[in-house]
């Protein structure tokens, strides 16, 4: 199947300034999601088997982020098959973007893209979240179906000495609830919650954006 017209059509509908050609993003999505499909059925990556159904609930929900964060430096928590850092490296390459994958097989994959696409703006950490280390600044920590927003915070608190004072961590969600929400205590803070549309989807997707005003050692 030939995803090309249905990848264009959807990066024609975020209205984003995408720094290459939506022709050229979109080859490189569809060669993305062909390797998501070739490992899957070894690894199994995603519960979603179709490259169809990967485009919009993946691709498109993973690029539906970027008016709302900010680069250079972006981090990536808890990766999995490479959402929604993937997707931002491709979109923008002038960001770095560093995934965070504890699983050796998720991890080998997300090697296995870097490689095949030749992503130069793109790094891979095979390790948990809390053991790895972050020595530069930061701009933005983002995570989509890794945890609850307490254990987010949690497991990256401690690079908040280290990260630019304007950095934000970003939580995409189905559905936030506020017990969830009152998860997020001082020193961070929930600084806005943005409901973004996701083309070809026809469902509800949150943005949980948090800062922190502490970074004192």
């Amino acid at each position: 199947m030939n995803l090309l017209p249905q990848t264009m059509q959807g990066l024609q509908a975020l209205n984003y300034p995408f720094a290459a050609t939506e022709k050229t993003l979109a080859e490189l999505i569809g060669r993305y999601l062909l390797l998501i499909e070739k490992w899957n059925k070894v690894h199994n990556l995603t519960a979603i088997r179709h490259r169809q159904d990967m485009l919009y609930q993946h691709v498109m929900d993973s690029l539906s982020v970027l008016p709302y964060i900010n680069g250079p430096q972006i981090i990536d928590v808890g990766s999995g098959a490479g959402l929604p850092g993937i997707p931002i490296a491709l979109a923008r390459p002038d960001w770095h973007v560093t995934l965070i994958e504890s699983n050796k097989k998720k991890a080998a994959f997300l090697q296995q893209v870097k490689i095949e696409l030749a992503l130069r703006n793109l790094e891979i950490m095979a390790a948990r979240v809390e053991h790895a280390r972050i020595d530069r600044q930061v701009n933005t920590i983002i995570t989509r179906a890794f945890s609850e927003l307490g254990q987010f915070i949690a497991l990256t608190r401690q690079w908040a000495v280290k990260i630019n004072v304007n950095c934000r961590w970003v939580a995409m969600k189905a559905n936030c609830l506020k017990e969830e929400q009152n998860q997020v205590q001082d020193p961070f803070e929930i600084e806005k919650i943005v409901t973004v549309t996701v083309p070809g989807l026809d469902a509800a997707r949150q943005l949980i954006i948090i800062k922190t005003t502490d970074l004192e050692d």
